[in-house]
């Protein structure tokens, strides 16, 4: 059954919101950017849905933009960080849990010696930064382009507001490039400080490209060689690939790594793990934030971790993922439309052939949001623990409808040959 994309009460507190916040909403929150149609305000969310403000219900396919790994409302997760509320969260200083959750970083995280803690990622990745330059002496960053870092002047998306200064030791090169990498380490003469890469490739409205071992050989061969640090941005894919490391499956291991989104399945929390090397440096600086110490925090990620670490689920995961993607994929055959279906299955992304404008993935989105599924026309998307056999199979019936009426509203899509 189709639900109107027609909400008053979403119209409502958006007409509200425009009056006491800028635009109504701010950053990757505000569905303008998206598409049309997308509700901007939900109501409440449990397991692998969501609901909006009008109460409509959806399986969710963006898991709150990765923080939802396990599930929406895990009762074991909530339960620890609500028992901490109940003494305390926030105090003087932390609680026991900080050097628990450290303990157990170490004890997972296939290179960590030591962890620091924040709350979002943007403050780790930029706490790797900070550490790398105190231990080196040295400024030069190398960025693959179009790898999102955070939203502060040194690495936003965005240039408004930010001044050449704030970019002046920033190097870009290209994803999986060895030689381009190798111009960027040239171009940084003895000031290299560190190489930044994600997890995998996963830019905005692109095909992901996992890591190339031989690329991450190298990379990890030039931070060897001059004493730079490489580091892993792990915010996004971090502990929904591999609890070792997002790494660990290609052999490589990064001197620091930033973690957020999926390590307290939604409670706000951020790391910096790093190897014995980066402890000095990171020992020397001062970085803080008034609430990252709170304890409930601490407690879900140490039973988010632990039910990873003791649980099936990565793999079911990885399974759900898998059923998702072979089932879109038969879906877009039957259609006779070329999808493209890349990066790993539990963090997908879907893109259609010879579409710049999005305006066929904005079709198909929006007719699947209309039948109760939450896809995202140009972000890669992420599965939870939560998403279950029938979830999937009900995503896939409600796709297939979407395909169809994507199909006939879109004169121009690439049909595969003979189809």
């Amino acid at each position: 059954m189709e639900q109107s994309l027609t909400n008053s009460r979403d119209s409502e507190l958006l007409a509200r919101a425009s009056k006491v916040v800028p635009n109504g909403m701010w950053g990757h929150m505000a569905t303008r950017a998206i598409g049309p149609g997308y509700p901007q305000f939900f109501s409440k969310s449990d397991g692998c849905r969501v609901w909006d403000a009008e109460g409509n219900e959806y399986i969710d396919f963006m898991c709150a933009w990765g923080p939802n790994i396990l599930g929406y409302r895990h009762p074991e997760v909530n339960t620890a960080a609500l028992a901490e509320i109940a003494r305390g969260d926030i105090a003087n200083g932390p609680t026991e849990r900080m050097v628990e959750l450290a303990e157990l970083f170490v004890d997972t995280i296939d290179y960590a010696d030591w962890a620091l803690f924040q709350k979002n990622g943007t403050d780790a990745t930029t706490t790797c930064v900070t550490i790398a330059r105190a231990t080196t002496g040295k400024r030069k960053i190398l960025v693959a382009r179009g790898s999102y870092h955070g939203a502060v002047p040194w690495c936003s998306p965005s240039v408004v507001g930010v001044t050449a200064e704030d970019r002046a030791h920033v190097i870009f090169f290209d994803y999986n490039n060895a030689q381009s990498l190798d111009e960027a380490v040239t171009g940084a003469g003895d000031d290299l400080a560190a190489i930044l890469l994600t997890a995998f490739r996963h830019d905005l409205n692109r095909d992901q490209e996992m890591p190339d071992p031989a690329f991450l050989r190298h990379a990890r061969s030039i931070c060897d060689r001059t004493g730079a640090a490489l580091i892993l941005d792990d915010v996004r894919a971090g502990f929904r690939l591999d609890v070792r490391g997002s790494w660990a499956m290609h052999g490589v291991k990064p001197d620091l790594g930033a973690y957020s989104k999926a390590i307290a399945n939604g409670w706000p929390l951020a790391a910096v793990a790093g190897n014995r090397r980066m402890l000095d440096g990171a020992s020397k600086i001062f970085v803080t934030g008034s609430f990252w110490y709170g304890s409930a925090a601490m407690a879900a990620s140490i039973k988010t971790i632990g039910i990873l670490k003791s649980t099936n689920a990565l793999a079911h995961m990885e399974a759900m993922g898998l059923r998702f993607r072979e089932g879109l994929a038969s879906i877009a055959e039957r259609h006779g439309v070329v999808l493209h279906q890349t990066g790993p299955a539990q963090m997908p992304i879907l893109r259609f052939e010879n579409d710049p404008d999005l305006k066929i993935a904005n079709t198909f989105c929006a007719a699947a949001l209309r039948r109760g599924i939450y896809l995202h026309p140009k972000h890669n998307m992420f599965l939870s623990a939560a998403h279950q056999p029938a979830d999937i199979d009900r995503a896939l019936e409600a796709a297939d409808a979407a395909m169809k009426d994507t199909v006939a509203a879109n004169s121009g899509i690439s049909h595969r040959t003979g189809a």
